[in-house]
C-alpha cells in the first residue's frame, strides 16, 4: 500500500506520476467524477478524479460533503483549471459516512461567523478557521522559538493560586466544599481551612508575579498559558478564559524591556508571514469582503498584510504619557468632540480610541507609551524620581489599541511595601513575593501580552471569540 501523503506536500512538490495514498474529508462531489479533498494541512483541496463506470453505485451514493475517506492512485497533471496536478484514483474507501441530510455545514450556504460559533466543534472545517488555527499554531510556535534562540527558560506558573496579581478582584473561585452547606467559622464566613488547599484559592489572572521569582533565578524567563477573569463583559474583546505571554528578565530596565518587546512583536509576525503566507492571503480576502459590507468610515484603511507589514517594518514610536496627552487634548478630534471619551488633562485614563488615534491618524506607526500616573497603574511598577509617574510601557497597535502591558518593576523592598499599603494590597499575603526584594534585589522588567488579542491582529477577525477554539463567555462554556 501506498505511504499517506498530505494535500500540502502534494500541491507544494508540483511533481506528478508517482502513487500515493490520500486521506481527508469531502469538500465537494461533482458530476460523479470530482472529488476535492481537504485533509486540514492546507486550505486548497486536492482534486480527485474517479471512474463513475468503474465504481460501484452504491459507493458513489456515499460520497457526500463531509464522508471521510481514503484513496490511492497516480498523481497526474491536471488539465482542469486551478490546480496543477490531480490525483486518477485506482481505489476508493469510504473510512466515515456524513448523512448530507443531518451534516450542519453544507458549505455552499456559506454560514455566518456568529452559526459557526454555534456549532464550534465543526467549525474547524471550514476555510476561515481552518487557516486562522493554523496561524495560531504557527504564532505559538513563534513564540517560544523566539525566547528559546535567546536562552529563556519557559516556566510553567501556578494556574490555581491564592493570590491576586492585578488587584482586580475579578476572579474564579476554585473550590470542593460542598456549596449547599459549606463551613462556617464563628463569625459566620465560609471556613476556607476546611477547603481541599486550606484557604481561598483562585484561576490565576496573571502568571507574572511567579514569573519574577524565576527571574531572580534563571535571568530571563518566559510562561505562555491560560489565564482567567470572571470579568461579566460580553463585549467581541473580552473572554474568561484566554492566554497569556509573559517574560521578565532580571538586570532589564525600562528601554530594555521596550527593545524586546518590539523585537518579539516583529518576529513572530515575520514567522507566520513566512510560513502561512496562503492562510493569511485568505484571511485577507475574507477581510475585503466583509469590509464592502460595512459603512466606507468603518473599513479597514490598511488591508491585512500591509497591516502586518507595517508593524514588520516601522520602528515603533516612544513617547510619554505626558506626551500623549498634550498631543490628544489638542487634537481637532478632541476640540470637535469626536472622542465618546474627551481629554481634559493630565490622569486621564486612555480609552481604546485615544491609544488608536495616536497611531493610526497622529504617528501612522505603532506606538510605545511610557510614564503612566501612578494612580491609574499597578502596585508592582517602580516609581520615577518625580513620584507622580511609573516606569509603565503599553505597546499600541492600529485597529486594536493597546497589545503589550509592561513595565520595570520596583524592586526596593520599602518603596514597594509603601505602594502595596497605599494600594490596599495584603503585604502579608505576599511575603514570598516580597522576598525577592529581601534576598539579592535587581533591577527587573517584563511585559504580558494577551495571546488572543495579538491573533485578532494577525487574522483581521473581529470577534475574539473566533480566534480560540473554544470560547468561555459569560453564560458560555458550550464543548
Amino acid at each position: 500500500m501506498s505511504q499517506r501523503v498530505k494535500v500540502k506536500q502534494i500541491l507544494s512538490d508540483d511533481k506528478a506520476h508517482y502513487e500515493v495514498t490520500v486521506k481527508g474529508w469531502v469538500r465537494s462531489f461533482r458530476n460523479n467524477q470530482f472529488i476535492a479533498l481537504n485533509d486540514g494541512s492546507t486550505n486548497n483541496n486536492l482534486q480527485i478524479v474517479i471512474n463513475a463506470e468503474n465504481t460501484d453505485a452504491a459507493l458513489i451514493k456515499r460520497i457526500t460533503t463531509g464522508a471521510a475517506i481514503s484513496a490511492t492512485g497516480e498523481i497526474i497533471p491536471s488539465l482542469g483549471k486551478g490546480q496543477k496536478v490531480e490525483l486518477k484514483a485506482s481505489t476508493l474507501e469510504i473510512l466515515g459516512d456524513c448523512d448530507p441530510e443531518k451534516y450542519p455545514l453544507q458549505l455552499k450556504n456559506k454560514p455566518s461567523l456568529e452559526y459557526l460559533r454555534e456549532i464550534a466543534h465543526l467549525r474547524f472545517r471550514t476555510n476561515t478557521f481552518g487557516a486562522i488555527f493554523r496561524v495560531r499554531h504557527a504564532l505559538a510556535f513563534a513564540v517560544h522559538r523566539f525566547f528559546n534562540e535567546r536562552g529563556f527558560v519557559y516556566l510553567h506558573t501556578p494556574i490555581i493560586t491564592a493570590s491576586d496579581a492585578e488587584g482586580a478582584g475579578e476572579m474564579f473561585r476554585v473550590t470542593t466544599l460542598d456549596m449547599k452547606n459549606p463551613p462556617r467559622t464563628d463569625s459566620g464566613d465560609i471556613d476556607f481551612k476546611e477547603d481541599f488547599f486550606g484557604k481561598s484559592t483562585n484561576l490565576t489572572v496573571s502568571g507574572q508575579l511567579e514569573g519574577e521569582l524565576g527571574a531572580m533565578a534563571f535571568g530571563d524567563i518566559y510562561t505562555f498559558g491560560p489565564t482567567f477573569r470572571a470579568e461579566n463583559s460580553n463585549t467581541a474583546r473580552h473572554l474568561a478564559e484566554f492566554w497569556m505571554i509573559e517574560p521578565e528578565m532580571a538586570f532589564y530596565e525600562l528601554e530594555d524591556n521596550m527593545d524586546l518587546a518590539e523585537a518579539f512583536i516583529k518576529s513572530v509576525i515575520g514567522y507566520v508571514l513566512d510560513n502561512n503566507r496562503d492562510d493569511l492571503d485568505f484571511l485577507a480576502n475574507r477581510l475585503v469582503e466583509e469590509d464592502k459590507q460595512k459603512p466606507q468610515q468603518e473599513r479597514s484603511e490598511m488591508g491585512l498584510i500591509e497591516k502586518l507589514e507595517f508593524v514588520l517594518h516601522n520602528e515603533f514610536v516612544r513617547i510619554t504619557y505626558t506626551e500623549a496627552i498634550d498631543i490628544l487634548k489638542n487634537s481637532k478630534h478632541n476640540k470637535n468632540k469626536k472622542f465618546q471619551y474627551l481629554i481634559e488633562g493630565w490622569g486621564a485614563d486612555l480609552q481604546s480610541e485615544h491609544e488608536r488615534y495616536l497611531v493610526e491618524k497622529h504617528f501612522k506607526k505603532p506606538v510605545i507609551l511610557t510614564d503612566y500616573p501612578k494612580e491609574i497603574k499597578s502596585f508592582y511598577m517602580k516609581l520615577n524620581d518625580d513620584n507622580k509617574t511609573v516606569r509603565a510601557m503599553d505597546i499600541l497597535f492600529p485597529g486594536i489599541g493597546e497589545m503589550v502591558g509592561g513595565s520595570q518593576r520596583e524592586e526596593n523592598y520599602d518603596k514597594l511595601v509603601k505602594r502595596m499599603e497605599e494600594m490596599h494590597v495584603p503585604v502579608e499575603e505576599l511575603s514570598w513575593y516580597l522576598d525577592t526584594r529581601r534576598f539579592g534585589t535587581a533591577p527587573h522588567a517584563g511585559f504580558g501580552l494577551g495571546f488572543e488579542r495579538l491573533m485578532l491582529f494577525v487574522t483581521g477577525m473581529s470577534n475574539i471569540r473566533d480566534v480560540i477554539a473554544f470560547p468561555r463567555t459569560p453564560k458560555s462554556a458550550e464543548f
